[in-house]
């Protein structure tokens, strides 16, 4: 397995993080990376999300799990590799939330593929998730 996490503290509540993940089509207003998104019907496990970074290929995701103002997790696959992201946000004490992002990545060829497709995946994840913070404080 190839994993990775990274988290930031924010004063904004897990409400407010949630509405961002929660209003895929509007993903790019803190995640400069996106070309374009969609889901099919609502932010819930079954639903299919159809992401295209700048510049690549549409990345097909697929909803998990979903728990309001908790978590997310999505999934997609890819030269027979899973990659699962759980999204995730805690409240903390003094009205401080935390948000976690973590990549696991398994599969077949993983210890070679999972070291190259993880980084370029994971790579903007802290300035992404700087910018939701950042969005979702107001």
């Amino acid at each position: 397995m190839w994993a990775y996490e990274h988290s930031v503290e924010t004063n904004a509540g897990p409400a407010a993080i949630w509405g961002l993940w929660a209003d895929v089509e509007n993903w790019g207003a803190w995640n400069a990376d996106i070309e374009s998104v969609r889901i099919s019907g609502a932010f819930a496990p079954g639903a299919e999300i159809v992401m295209t970074p700048a510049g690549q290929d549409p990345v097909h995701l697929v909803i998990a799990e979903a728990v309001a103002d908790e978590l997310f997790v999505d999934e997609a696959r890819f030269e027979g590799l899973l990659l699962r992201t759980v999204h995730r946000v805690d409240a903390g004490e003094r009205l401080r939330s935390r948000v976690t992002y973590r990549m696991e990545i398994t599969g077949d060829g993983v210890d070679e593929l999972g070291p190259h497709i993880g980084p370029a995946v994971t790579g903007d994840w802290p300035e992404t998730m700087d910018a939701l913070v950042k969005l979702a404080q107001g």
